[in-house]
């Protein structure tokens, strides 16, 4: 019999072509596997596309512990996954929490774990374009900065150490009719996961009643939503190697030997570049506002006009300045007002 293959097969392989970095050849990956439509879909491609790449293949599924038959469903998936000859790896959260944040948190936190465990420095996820579309829609409607409009992107760190471990997402040029097309066509079964349709979830909501308007409109517009989320994606990466050349002629150190910012030369820029040097320095030293509100408070705040002050940041973080310098220092204990709007 022939070996599985479509026009969407063909897609990946020549994306994978086009970015042999993105799943290099033989690398060990680890595909995080839900049992939805879009897993299930990925499974198939790179299960299907092994022989052109020789990727040795391990298969993840976290069990959130949210409902009753989350343990039948894992059951049922690992035995569907056997009789494919691949092997499952099933974790259950000893304590759930009813939170979506938490939940991604704990399966990265899991999956960048199992990648170390088994030699696996690819860990494969099945985001579509649909995904980054929404995500995109979500970030503009809470008023990201452009960062957070990129966020969704093809390859990230996921662990960082001796060996790092990057999160890839291969099918962010697929729209979610896509892959269910796909499994259509190779008869795979899906575990539906009925939190998807709970409407106090804000991307549930998008989901049911504003992308099907958006596409109605235009069709195709998903794809091209998500398309715009990769251009911004590169136009950032740009924007970080200028912006870090101009961070070299502001950086300087506190007489603790904290890095820090000269203040005054910050600040006599135009307002457009203040944003992105002060968003980047903090980025750096992983204390960056989610907020373009937040950010645009800090700077009101750093006016050379007004004295000495601080605040604080997502985290054990303040941001200090003095008529000179802006640093950062680890909160131990203080308790810091968190509205910047304030003062």
């Amino acid at each position: 019999m022939a070996e599985p293959w479509s026009p969407l097969h063909l897609r990946l392989h020549r994306q994978l072509l086009q970015a042999p970095d993105l799943l290099p050849a033989g690398a060990p990956l680890l595909l995080a596997l839900s049992g939805g439509q879009d897993s299930m879909a990925l499974l198939a491609l790179l299960r299907d596309l092994r022989r052109l790449h020789h990727w040795p293949l391990q298969l993840w599924h976290g069990n959130h512990g949210w409902r009753a038959g989350s343990a039948d469903q894992a059951r049922a998936l690992g035995e569907w996954v056997r009789s494919q000859g691949l092997n499952l790896h099933v974790e259950r959260w000893d304590k759930p929490v009813a939170s979506e944040a938490a939940a991604r948190q704990w399966r990265y936190e899991r999956l960048a774990e199992a990648s170390r465990q088994l030699g696996c420095q690819h860990v494969v996820t099945a985001h579509t374009g649909s995904d980054r579309a929404e995500t995109l829609l979500l970030q503009l409607a809470r008023g990201s900065h452009s960062r957070g409009l990129a966020s969704l992107r093809r390859q990230r760190p996921l662990m960082e150490g001796e060996q790092t471990v990057l999160l890839v997402r291969p099918l962010l040029g697929f729209s979610r009719e896509e892959t269910g097309s796909i499994c259509e066509q190779w008869q795979l079964p899906i575990w539906v996961d009925p939190s998807n349709d709970d409407q106090r979830y804000s991307r549930n909501r998008l989901r049911a009643a504003v992308m099907p308007v958006l596409e109605e409109l235009h069709p195709g517009a998903a794809l091209r939503i998500s398309a715009l989320g990769e251009r911004l994606a590169q136009q950032q990466d740009c924007s970080d190697q200028l912006v870090d050349l101009s961070l070299q002629a502001l950086s300087g150190t506190r007489p603790s030997g904290l890095p820090a910012l000269k203040r005054r030369e910050l600040m006599s820029l135009a307002p457009g570049n203040q944003r992105l040097l002060l968003q980047r320095w903090l980025e750096q030293q992983q204390a960056a506002p989610n907020h373009a509100g937040t950010l645009n408070a800090l700077l009101q705040r750093l006016d050379p006009k007004r004295g000495p002050g601080q605040a604080a940041l997502s985290g054990p973080t303040e941001l200090h300045w003095d008529r000179e310098q802006i640093w950062l220092e680890r909160d131990h204990g203080a308790n810091l007002p968190a509205d910047l709007n304030q003062a």
